[in-house]
């Protein structure tokens, strides 16, 4: 391993001859204190580019969150687009006052006269406690609502519960697990499940037709989402909240960031397409259409990749370039196309504060559970402004319950941490290792493994720089190629602890290294080549280079590459493959010129759709707003805007970083967002 890499990659370095952990941690915050301008590439082991010899330029993205447009492209190659904004539903007749009085009457006595089957009432006491039980009856009865006094962390049994609580109750209560694994239990308004032929039934239009035009009803009703500046899961959540479910009850096949315009499908399961169109009336920056039944659910995965329109504002080549902009762009989108670029995983994964995620990731995989904590609660120079004062009452005083009193509620592991040691006893002056463990499996799940992925990503990052740094796009003896193709699921982006069962049957990717007749025989291109990510069920390259760099760099962290479980289910990780190289596909560009700096240069699917709507029916349209690239209407400015498509897993930052040779990181030139 280089000495460059090794200096940029030691962000939390230990103190030599230090044995204390807090003076360990006060110096690791201390110095990234020392850096007040948060994460560079280096710092996560992105230093490598595939086309040196062709020159950048700079500009701004996401300057506008609708100069980054984001579409999916599903199983079968078709990019996803906003095609409509579901449709015109007919004003019910409301029941009369006496009518629904009479309704009202008979549902209360219904209510009050129901019981629980003996049988399943036991199994939910045995579960919960008698006074719990009672607790959910009374629910049922007075539409109230309550939380279990008992937690559950075993999955299974969380699982049991809920689906007894829907038997026993005929599926008129809504159970929600909070981060601390208790349970919160309400009446719903109307029923979230219901049959089949009750949906046939409810879902007809003025004229009788089946659920407007959609055909028959199915388990499961898929619909596109078009979100402006909302990432997946904030969108998810707010669906799931309007329509009264739990969020598990949404599937998608992708996660997509906030900044930036997005299309994408999703599936949702036993509901009315009356119930989700309707919500177009109350969604801002959110649309909802394109529905259709299916006997199957999206699962993550479930996509070919993304295709992406993106605007690069006030786009310039250095002073001393003997290329012109024009030159620059189209040498560098040619080359992109030939040799792509290393698939790096991108700054995002690594988070927006000083203190990596990979940081942390690092902690919990070597058991530190104080250690991750502190990371995780320390006050740094990036973070989110209004938990800073949380973050300083917790530096002085170690006390969580008046830490929590300030902390944010958007800061999830900063509020189970201090929830969770709020209510444990400190040993002496500190809380004891076991009591930070506890709080640190209070963490939702999908936060947890996110520290500790992130942890993979930035080793698999370093030795893909090495990689290249040693052989370049060379084939070499000991590369590994994937033999089995089976498609595997990319459980980096899971998002909820359900979501595991999805997993389960999946067939897992299989490498095996080149041998010398591989070579010979130019079977193999580097577009062939994976390295894995440090993991129990991984094979490692067979190049002893490549090789003793994973343990270099591991062993700078006190692991070892051949070591990955854990006796923490979330922490033991079975590593996967990933692409080495990545090319755009479908790569073309266009400069276009402008004069105001919030100039808008590309329309949304949402502005085209309206406008074409506009000119169908005769009604007010723009013209500038039928296609998606804006007419250049001249100026002083330059602006690239680029389109492309990548596979699943590939970071559009990182393709542009190859084009632009220039910082990603959250202050580099790139992402520098200006308003």
């Amino acid at each position: 391993m280089s000495e460059p890499i090794i200096d940029a990659k030691r962000q939390l370095e230990e103190v030599p001859g230090d044995s204390s952990d807090s003076k360990r941690l006060k110096t690791q915050v201390a110095e990234q204190e020392a850096v007040d301008d948060g994460l560079h590439e280096s710092d996560v082991g992105i230093v490598q580019y595939l086309s040196k010899e062709i020159p950048g330029f700079s500009g701004q993205i996401k300057q506008r969150y609708t100069d980054f447009l984001v579409h999916e492209i599903d199983e079968e190659g078709n990019v996803v687009h906003l095609k409509d904004k579901g449709f015109k539903m007919p004003k019910k007749e409301r029941p009369s006052a006496e009518e629904s009085k009479a309704q009202h009457e008979i549902e209360h006595k219904r209510r009050q006269e129901f019981e629980v089957k003996p049988e399943l009432r036991q199994q939910l006491v045995e579960l919960l406690t008698e006074d719990d039980v009672k607790k959910i009856e009374d629910v049922f009865r007075t539409a109230q609502k309550m939380e279990t006094t008992k937690s559950f962390d075993d999955k299974g049994e969380r699982t049991k519960i809920h689906q007894l609580l829907r038997e026993a109750f005929n599926n008129e209560l809504e159970s929600v697990t909070t981060d601390t694994n208790t349970f919160k239990i309400a009446r719903s308004g109307r029923k979230t499940r219901v049959s089949r032929q009750a949906l046939v039934e409810q879902n007809k239009d003025a004229n009788g037709v089946e659920n407007w035009g959609y055909g028959p009803t199915k388990d499961f009703l898929h619909f596109t989402l078009y979100k402006e500046n909302k990432d997946t899961m904030d969108a998810v959540n707010l669906l799931t909240k309007f329509l009264r479910m739990p969020t598990r009850a949404i599937r998608f096949a992708g996660t997509k960031d906030r900044r930036g315009v997005t299309c994408q499908r999703l599936s949702v399961s036993h509901i009315g397409v009356d119930r989700l169109n309707a919500l177009n009336r109350t969604l801002k920056g959110m649309v909802c259409g394109g529905f259709k039944f299916d006997d199957k659910s999206l699962n993550l995965g479930d996509l070919k990749g993304n295709e992406f329109v993106i605007v690069i504002r006030n786009a310039k080549v250095p002073d001393d370039s003997k290329m012109s902009l024009e030159q620059v762009v189209e040498n560098g989108t040619k080359l992109l196309s030939q040799n792509g670029f290393v698939n790096y995983f991108g700054m995002q994964r690594f988070g927006t504060f000083s203190i990596s995620t990979h940081a942390v990731g690092k902690e919990l995989l070597s058991g530190h559970w104080e250690q991750a904590a502190e990371l995780i609660l320390s006050d740094q120079n990036n973070v989110l402004p209004k938990s800073k004062e949380a973050r300083q009452i917790w530096a002085e005083t170690k006390d969580p319950t008046l830490a929590l009193k300030k902390m944010p509620r958007q800061c999830l592991a900063e509020n189970a941490l201090l929830h969770s040691l709020s209510s444990q006893r400190k040993d002496g002056n500190n809380f004891s290792n076991n009591a930070y463990y506890t709080a640190v499996m209070k963490i939702p799940r999908n936060l947890r493994t996110m520290y500790v992925h992130a942890y993979q990503s930035y080793v698999w990052n370093a030795v893909a720089s090495k990689r290249i740094e040693l052989y370049g796009l060379e084939v070499i003896e000991g590369d590994l190629v994937i033999i089995d193709s089976s498609k595997p699921r990319e459980v980096e982006e899971v998002e909820e602890d359900e979501f595991d069962e999805d997993l389960r049957d999946a067939k897992f990717v299989r490498a095996r290294p080149l041998t010398k007749a591989d070579i010979e025989s130019r079977k193999y291109t580097i577009n062939d080549v994976v390295l894995p990510t440090p993991g129990f069920d991984v094979v490692y390259p067979a190049n002893k280079s490549l090789l003793d760099f994973y343990v270099e760099i591991m062993k700078e962290d006190n692991m070892d590459p051949f070591d990955m479980k854990r006796k923490v289910r979330d922490f033991s990780l079975a590593g996967s493959y990933r692409a080495l190289i990545q090319k755009p596909t479908e790569l073309e560009y266009k400069i276009v010129s402008y004069t105001e700096p919030t100039q808008q240069l590309v329309n949304t699917d949402l502005e085209i759709l309206n406008n074409q709507k506009g000119k169908d029916n005769s009604q007010k349209y723009m013209k500038d707003k039928l296609e998606r690239f804006v007419p250049d209407k001249g100026g002083d400015k330059k602006a690239v805007i680029l389109k492309f498509q990548l596979g699943v897993s590939a970071y559009a930052t990182m393709a542009l970083r190859e084009l632009m040779k220039i910082e990603s990181s959250r202050r580099g030139d790139m992402c520098d967002v200006k308003v």
